[in-house]
């Protein structure tokens, strides 16, 4: 199992050997640094945790700013678990450093990020739907979402899809392939397109 943390750059082509366009997503993947090992003997469950990116102290928990003034000197902006089985935290210590030569072309990804938010949406954009005519004497229902509950039961059912805030929200994406692995500028470019801004951050699990 491998795994890795980045921020998604930008989508841009990639053109295959055969000649082929590929639309792809670029990450950067810096180094990461592991800085704490789970064992279900002790933590209850096996885990990775890795630092990414440099924070600033004064946004820094102290229990977290101990955590990592054992592995490192450097003050870390993110710090991310990666659930394990037992056997592949057998050859990773703390200290050790993750970079993106571990990947290669071809590798099957599970990649989550954070969507972009939207803010508060009506039914027709948030849900796609139809809306009311847009003629026959109608002048008001063009996007509104038309009957939300009966009236012999005069309430609103569960689940009733309305409007609301629309976005932001964690999404896991799985069966994505790795295209391009850049070791000297530490980028990686998956085929597809990846949940999120420019700068957001990225999760990456190859099993």
């Amino acid at each position: 199992m491998k795994f890795i943390l980045g921020t998604k750059e930008n989508m841009t082509e990639y053109f295959s050997e055969d000649g082929k366009v590929v639309p792809v997503t670029a990450v950067f993947t810096p180094p990461v640094t592991v800085t704490r090992i789970f064992e279900k003997s002790k933590d209850g469950y096996n885990a990775i945790q890795l630092g990414f990116g440099r924070g600033k102290k004064q946004r820094i928990n102290k229990a977290q700013i101990g955590t990592m003034a054992l592995v490192s000197d450097k003050l870390f902006k993110t710090l991310k678990e990666f659930r394990l089985k037992p056997a592949d935290t057998s050859d990773v210590k703390v200290g050790d450093e993750i970079n993106v030569s571990a990947f290669a072309p071809g590798d099957n990804l599970q990649v989550t990020s954070v969507s972009k938010g939207k803010g508060f949406q009506g039914v027709v954009k948030r849900h796609g739907f139809h809306g009311g005519p847009r003629t026959h004497g109608q002048k008001h229902s063009e996007r509104e979402p038309g009957s939300i509950g009966g009236g012999l039961r005069t309430h609103v059912p569960k689940g009733m899809r309305m409007a609301g805030r629309m976005g932001g929200d964690r999404i896991t994406q799985k069966n994505l392939k790795v295209v391009l692995v850049d070791l000297e500028s530490n980028i990686m470019l998956i085929k597809g397109a990846i949940a999120g801004k420019r700068g957001s951050l990225v999760e990456i699990i190859s099993r």
